[in-house]
């Protein structure tokens, strides 16, 4: 029984291609880390210590910046100037290397650090451990190093590393974040990369343009990434992996292709807990993520609590998933987004990806042009333009109290991945996402001031997973998403193995999206100006493909076996007209017209059953009328409520129903119309 449940369950995922390339945010190579213990804490900021100072020798360019400073401020980096000169360092990883006293505090002055030591070109042992290292799987142009390689060569790929070293604090003395600023001039792949860094607090400074990472944390539990900015960078501008006990606050990221702020495979301490989560293991509070094509993705981002955040002005402003290998703490699960701000994710920066401008070298594609607004960014990924938020494989998360709107696309994006996307092979976790998650009193498509800006739709959800409910909401896709009960539990819920098959034909669609292939699906709408509209949408012309070839074996069947029969022309009649509202209902997201089309369709194919079984056909009747059945099924189920406890939609029922119906009743017209063509012609009247 299992090996047919698992043959079956092969079949419907190939045949109704569920993705096996997400459309989410961007997975990146990193060797294997190890799993923290957990014991750490988010470190506190420190005024005094140890103190190491960085700064340039250009006075007149540093009085430059500080003049406007106010009095205080100006005083205190003057002060600092005049001792950094004599005891301090001119570059930050000079500073790092030499900082060996526990609890060490490095202050950086305003000024911009190329940090040309570390661009030097490598020993001839490097360059060894560089070639013989293992490349990546996504990227094949990087390698692979293992920690004890950073150390033995910290700058093969990192403009400034910090590793092994704890409770580091490294803070910029400026009166603004951008008033220090570590410029990696992609040239490297990081720019600071804290690795195995217990205790790292970062705070008021730049980090930017750099081939992948501006700040990177890895395998480190307990830092603080406090107002600083992230910009300019090909993938991401700060990325924190496999850690605990982290902070993001009152930070900023811009100009990025990925996302802003990618805190993923976060320690997964919640896995076997529900909704009763004791602590988060990453904190982001009041950060500003915009004009990126995500302002927040999280591959695996396991118990992260997102708030009091604004999201605005990207392609897509958020995406958490379980959709790339290789990320510790599979599936996606318990984070909490509450209290943002999700709005006018708008922005496409496709066109640099067909025109070109994202295949010319780094320093040449215009990341860094002044205002955001006007910089190239290089979508690493492919994401609805105007999509508020998009969860593909997510479990226990919790949105509560986020205004989201004026995202054209939709406010939501939530669907299946299975887990052979994620190199999880073993059948029991090919139906593991998806499950348990609750959407509460977030206002959609309304202002902080009230005032309506409505999303494309509020929620497009391909209807797979169990356990999850919504605080009801108008202009959904599924418009009978289960509510949640007064204790924010599903009132009814549903337990669905797969996902409805038109929106899951969509998703396989839309992630074949490829930036190094310069490949924008042409069925998919997510592309803006690239993407498909009317007909050529995936869903659209499968559903006008599938309606005509309905219908013209229909009519088939009236002409050839049924035209006498007193239902017959009823039944031709209104099954067209019900193939016909589908269509309308599929082209228009979330219409009403989708329901009526399945419930005229099926009052159709009843009147055909019921023609064709007594025209002598019964078989292909009784089949017509199990279509006809889970027709209408499907229009209680899309329309009034949605069926409760059910392994599967009624919809993949009738379209598996119609793919056989297909060929056995266009064998009837054929042998019909052979029948017919062969009878012998009536005998002549006699002459009188």
């Amino acid at each position: 029984m299992r090996r047919i449940t698992r043959v079956l369950g092969v079949l419907a995922i190939v045949a109704f291609g569920v993705f096996g390339a997400a459309p989410v945010a961007s997975a990146h190579d990193e060797r294997q880390t190890r799993e923290l213990a957990g014991t750490g804490s988010v470190p506190v900021y420190r005024t005094s210590g140890p103190t190491l100072l960085v700064c340039k020798t250009d006075k007149a360019d540093f009085d430059k910046r500080i003049a406007a400073y106010p009095a205080a401020l100006k005083a205190e980096n003057e002060k600092l100037w005049q001792e950094c000169q004599t005891n301090g360092y001119r570059h930050l990883q000079a500073a790092v290397d030499a900082a060996k006293v526990p609890d060490s505090i490095i202050k950086i002055l305003p000024g911009i650090y190329y940090e040309e030591p570390s661009l030097a070109p490598l020993s001839a042992a490097c360059q060894r451990v560089y070639d013989n290292a293992p490349k990546g799987k996504v990227y094949e142009e990087f390698a692979i190093l293992t920690f004890d390689q950073q150390v033995a060569c910290p700058n093969i790929q990192n403009l400034v590393s910090i590793l092994g070293k704890k409770n580091l604090q490294i803070e910029g003395t400026g009166n603004h974040r951008e008033d220090v600023i570590i410029d990696g001039q992609f040239k490297k792949l990081n720019g600071i990369r804290a690795d195995n860094a217990d205790g790292i607090y970062m705070k008021n400074f730049t980090a930017q343009r750099t081939e992948f990472n501006a700040v990177y944390v890895i395998e480190t539990d307990g830092f603080v990434i406090d107002d600083m900015l992230g910009r300019w960078n090909d993938e991401y501008g700060f990325l924190t992996f496999a850690v605990d006990h982290g902070l993001y606050t009152d930070c900023e990221g811009y100009g990025n292709g990925d996302s802003a702020f990618y805190p993923g495979a976060a320690s997964n301490i919640n896995k076997d807990r529900g909704h009763d989560v004791p602590r988060y293991a990453v904190e982001i509070r009041n950060c500003w993520g915009h004009h990126n094509t995500l302002g927040y993705s999280g591959t695996a981002g396991d118990s992260v609590w997102v708030h009091d955040s604004i999201f605005e002005n990207n392609t897509t402003g958020i995406a958490t998933d379980s959709a790339f290998p290789d990320h510790p703490g599979m599936p996606q699960n318990h984070s909490k987004f509450e209290n943002n701000i999700i709005r006018d994710n708008n922005v496409s920066y496709y066109k640099y990806i067909k025109d070109g401008t994202c295949k010319k070298p780094f320093a040449e594609r215009g990341y860094d042009q002044l205002p955001p607004e006007k910089g190239v960014v290089c979508p690493a990924v492919g994401v609805p333009l105007g999509g508020g938020v998009i969860n593909p494989g997510g479990n226990y998360n919790i949105w509560r109290d986020n205004f989201i709107y004026g995202n054209n696309y939709a406010g939501f994006v939530t669907s299946y991945v299975p887990g052979f996307v994620r190199n999880d092979d073993d059948f029991k976790y090919w139906f593991d996402t998806s499950h348990h998650n609750r959407y509460l009193n977030n206002k959609m498509g309304v202002t902080e001031k009230g005032e309506s800006k409505p999303n494309g739709l509020n929620f497009w959800w391909d209807g797979q997973g169990r356990g999850s409910c919504w605080t009801p909401m108008d202009n959904t896709l599924i418009r009978t998403m289960p509510a949640c009960g007064s204790d924010d539990l599903p009132a009814l819920g549903t337990h669905r193995y797969f996902g409805e098959p038109a929106h899951t034909m969509k998703m396989l669609e839309c992630a074949s999206y490829s930036a190094g292939g310069q490949i924008i699906p042409g069925g998919c709408d997510w592309y803006g100006e690239f993407g498909a509209s009317g007909f050529s949408r995936v869903e659209v012309r499968d559903a006008t493909i599938g309606a005509v070839l309905i219908g013209l074996i229909a009519a088939g069947l009236f002409f050839r076996r049924l035209r006498n029969a007193p239902r017959g022309l009823p039944a031709l009649a209104v099954t067209l007209a019900g193939l016909v509202i589908g269509v309308v209902g599929t082209w228009q997201m979330g219409s009403i017209w989708h329901p009526i089309g399945l419930a005229v369709y099926g009052v159709g194919m009843v009147l055909f059953g019921l023609a064709l079984r007594k025209s002598g056909t019964r078989k292909l009747g009784m089949l017509t009328l199990l279509i006809a059945a889970f027709a209408l099924l499907g229009a209680i189920d899309h329309g009034l409520i949605m069926i409760p406890w059910i392994a599967v939609s009624p919809a993949l029922v009738r379209i598996i129903l119609e793919l056989i119906w297909i060929p056995w009743a266009l064998g009837a017209v054929i042998i019909a119309r052979r029948r017919s063509a062969s009878a012998p012609a009536p005998e002549a009247a006699p002459a009188t």
